[in-house]
């Protein structure tokens, strides 16, 4: 009797035990699915932002390409996502190499951002809008406080009369 009653407790545990195993095992199967859905956000964040500095690349940015040529950009040809770098100085002889866009390693060109390109929008407009105003010079202006105190003067004599 005593053997029997072990051996519906094994069954039980066995039976208790084997939907454990299923949760813990659809636990690591999600963990493990969510953190390859974030590594490829990441990634594919990356490698945004990686073409958008090698499209942000312009004559006069320096670049150093990963073969270690550092110079500066004269030409980029986007139909062909090329640019020509300059290498060497005045004294040791001026080199022009032609490399592919994706051989960018490091560069100075900065991504102009959506935001930074409505500040340069309203930084203009009100520029042009401060242009037609221009400050008076102080003679002018002791010039106009007279005029000023008599319109008031005549203001105030306006209102004298009325009463």
């Amino acid at each position: 009797m005593l053997s029997s009653l072990l051996a519906e407790g094994d069954a039980a545990n066995n039976a208790g035990s084997g939907w454990v195993t299923w949760v813990i095992l659809a636990v690591f199967i999600v963990i493990i699915v969510v953190f390859f859905v974030i590594s490829s956000r990441r990634n594919k964040k990356k490698q945004e932002e990686t073409e958008q500095i090698m499209n942000a690349v312009k004559p006069g940015n320096k670049v150093k390409t990963i073969g270690g040529v550092c110079g500066i950009v004269v030409e980029v040809d986007p139909d062909e996502n090329t640019f020509v770098l300059e290498t060497g100085s005045e004294t040791t002889g001026k080199c022009y190499m032609k490399f592919d866009k994706q051989a960018i390693y490091q560069t100075d060109a900065v991504v102009e951002s959506s935001d930074d390109k409505k500040e340069d929008k309203k930084d203009e407009a009100e520029d042009k809008a401060e242009e037609p105003f221009e400050e008076a010079s102080p003679a002018e202006e002791t010039a106009a406080q007279p005029e000023e105190k008599t319109e008031e003067k005549a203001e105030e004599k306006a209102e004298e009369k009325s009463e």
